[in-house]
């Protein structure tokens, strides 16, 4: 009886031990066999070798052999462990930041050791940072060592355990058919998968590092293909939804609407608002992406889907990130269509209630039929007679769940046969040909690659801070001529409030040094009337010089400002960069962009810098920006948390992701079965995520 019950409490420890590794798995979605057989190694580490000491190379993962000849424990710069380790060719330094005493027993004088680790280059030559320590008569790998994904309290060893067990149990059947195996020339998935978790002693060590290995080139066809199969899905539920056919019948408003804009459109501007114009006049909603450069007209094709919209009895909404923004769209929204009859609503969140209540009751009657806001569109107690459109301006700065709340305002109808409103996104970040082929599949994209007439490119000059008097100058001598200016303060992520200084100070230091010059300050903590107050005075050439934060980075348009400065142009983000620089560039006169910089530079600072003095074509500059960022920013899903692509890579893989929207296709028309099978495979459940 006493070795029974004894036996529990360690029972009960074993399951809290077990449930406590299941939690750790979980947090990094391994939770079945399947999830554990695809969670695939980050690199190798090549533990089948012992190099000598005189052939270590920086940057490279090593393994050597040898006796530690000195051992020292330094207190300055702070206390730290040095080791010298010594063979036959050469000597290189140990050194460890944190150590225990249990390492200065293993590591003393005279003790022989195998070590591995990454060499890099040190003040005193060579050395290995906390490097992994081994017994000198441990038998070498066969094979390299894959390392996995992992987090705190799991050990690599936990992962491959588990990983073992999952392919033994799992039958790990080909989702693929034969036949476009070899068609696209691609190799057995089972076997694949096993060379990649236990890679063989003969294999291509440098071709699986950098995962150009036929294994990894299978994986990574999979994972496009399984993207590509659930945008086609996404698309062909979408052409089953029903919408409102906004049909065009006589043009009459566009028509009215045209004559108000004193301006005509682009051939670009055309080809789009025919595009769009065939798209509302379909049953099933549009889901269209409008992308065009900064300063390319995208609100004017805006305004005219919103005519056809309103024109066939529907509302219209126009949601947009930033208060300055939205409120310059109804500006221009009201001096286009008011004029015509159609009421145009104002809704952002610094009205009062008192404020709203006149707005609210239009849209729900039915009288105004077109409103523009901030996210205050979206809050509760706004309800829409009959909204048909819905325009989403700068679409990536949203977040899924904001997107699909107000597209949800207009729904109506049982779940079966719901109606659901049109829906036209824009962006002035132009997304690279590789992001829209691999994560819009399922949206038509229209693009307006055609700047209206009399614009010329932007001069950019790199300068630094250092010759921030030179720029002053200049700005004065600009202002003679009858110019503005902007001069945009840095963007400072972890305080607001030394942003804010920031602001504050230049303005001050720019009042000072420009006399008789009306220098104004805008920044997002004013009051929205104060905002207004001195935009409406920059607009009308009151105000020469505007200092400001980053609010002014899209929908600011004044064309009389040829020159902008941007101070420590180095923390900005590239698409950031490019968006501020279209704010000038307007007018006729030749507009200059100045960069003012601090050094030292970082190298992806260097990189956005020389990107924005090279080229002023936004595809161009997004094609660099996706190269130093990823694709998470340009889709608006950074803050999901979640993985766009685990193995695949936009950057290298481009003819893949032709060759897996040819195959899935084929899957999708042939192989309906094998096509879900794959989607279960490596989506499992985050279709919807990748839909949005």
């Amino acid at each position: 009886m006493a070795s029974a019950s004894s036996s529990r409490p360690s029972k009960g420890r074993a399951d809290a031990a077990a449930t406590t590794l299941a939690r750790k798995f979980s947090q990094l979605g391994l939770e079945t066999d399947a999830d554990f057989v695809v969670h695939l190694p980050l690199r190798y580490e090549d533990e089948t070798a012992v190099h000598a000491i005189a052939d270590a190379r920086s940057g490279l993962a090593q393994q050597f052999e040898g006796e530690v000849v000195e051992q020292i424990i330094t207190q300055r710069p702070r206390k730290q462990l040095q080791v010298i380790l010594q063979d036959e060719s050469g000597r290189i330094t140990l050194r460890w930041l944190h150590f225990y005493p249990s390492q200065l027993k293993q590591l003393a004088e005279g003790q022989r050791v195998r070590v591995r680790g990454e060499v890099r280059r040190g003040f005193h030559g060579l050395e290995l940072v906390h490097p992994k320590v081994t017994r000198p008569d441990q038998g070498l790998s066969d094979t390299l060592t894959p390392v996995y994904p992992a987090s705190d309290g799991l050990r690599q060893q936990q992962i491959l355990n588990r990983i073992n067990q999952a392919l033994e149990r799992l039958p790990l059947k080909d989702t693929l058919p034969e036949v476009l195996r070899e068609q696209f020339e691609l190799p057995d998935f089972a076997q694949s998968l096993r060379l990649l978790h236990h890679p063989p002693r003969d294999v291509d060590a440098y071709a699986l590092m950098q995962k150009t290995h036929p294994a990894w080139q299978r994986i990574k066809f999979d994972e496009l293909l399984a993207q590509q199969l659930s945008l086609a899905a996404a698309r062909a539920a979408r052409r089953k939804q029903k919408s409102w056919p906004l049909k065009k019948k006589k043009g009459q408003l566009e028509k009215r609407l045209r004559e108000r804009l004193g301006f005509h459109l682009t051939n670009a501007q055309e080809r789009v608002v025919a595009e769009i114009a065939e798209d509302l006049s379909f049953s099933h909603p549009m889901h269209r992406l409008l992308q065009g450069d900064v300063g390319s007209g995208k609100t004017v094709v805006a305004a005219m889907a919103a005519a056809q919209a309103i024109e066939s009895g529907y509302q219209v909404a126009l949601m947009a990130p930033t208060e300055l923004l939205a409120e310059q769209h109804y500006q221009k929204m009201q001096q286009w269509f008011e004029p015509l009859g159609i009421e145009v609503g104002w809704l952002s969140g610094s009205q009062t209630a008192k404020q709203r209540a006149p707005v609210l009751a239009g849209v729900l009657s039915g009288s105004c039929a077109l409103v523009v806001g901030t996210q205050a569109l979206i809050q509760e107690g706004v309800e829409f007679h009959k909204l048909g459109l819905v325009i989403l301006d700068e679409q990536h700065r949203f977040g899924v769940g904001q997107r699909l709340s107000l597209s949800r305002k207009g729904e109506q109808g049982e779940q079966q046969a719901r109606t659901i409103p049109h829906q036209l996104n824009m962006s002035a970040t132009p997304i690279p040909r590789t992001l829209a082929m691999s994560f819009l599949a399922d949206l038509d994209v229209s693009v307006i690659d055609e700047l209206p007439a009399g614009r010329t490119p932007v001069i950019t000059k790199l300068l630094s801070e250092h010759r921030r008097e030179e720029v002053i100058a200049h700005i004065y001598a600009q202002i003679q001529e009858g110019r503005q200016v902007y001069w945009v303060c840095p963007l400072v992520e972890e305080s607001e409030a030394l942003q804010l200084q920031t602001a504050v100070d230049t303005y001050q230091h720019l009042a000072e040094q420009l006399p008789g010059v009306k220098v104004g300050l805008l920044h997002g903590k004013l009051p929205t009337q104060e905002k207004a107050h001195i935009m409406e005075a920059f607009r009308a050439g009151e105000v020469q010089v505007l200092v400001a934060t980053t609010v002014i980075e899209v929908g600011v348009d004044v064309p009389n400002a040829n020159l902008m400065v941007i101070e420590h142009a180095e923390r900005f983000g590239l698409a950031q960069l490019h968006q501020l620089r279209g704010r000038v560039g307007r007018g006729s006169h030749q507009a200059v962009c100045v960069l003012l910089y601090q050094q030292p530079l970082s190298a992806i600072a260097r990189e956005r810098l020389k990107a924005m003095y090279e080229s002023t074509d936004g595809f161009e500059i997004a094609r660099r920006d996706l190269s130093l960022r990823g694709p998470g920013e340009f889709l608006g899903v950074r803050q999901s948390g979640q993985a766009l692509l685990r193995f695949a890579s936009l950057d290298s893989d481009e003819y893949m992701i032709e060759q897996a929207q040819e195959c899935a296709v084929l899957l999708r028309e042939h192989y309906p079965e094998h096509a879900h099978a794959h989607v279960q495979r490596w989506l499992k459940g985050r279709e919807e995520f990748l839909r949005t």
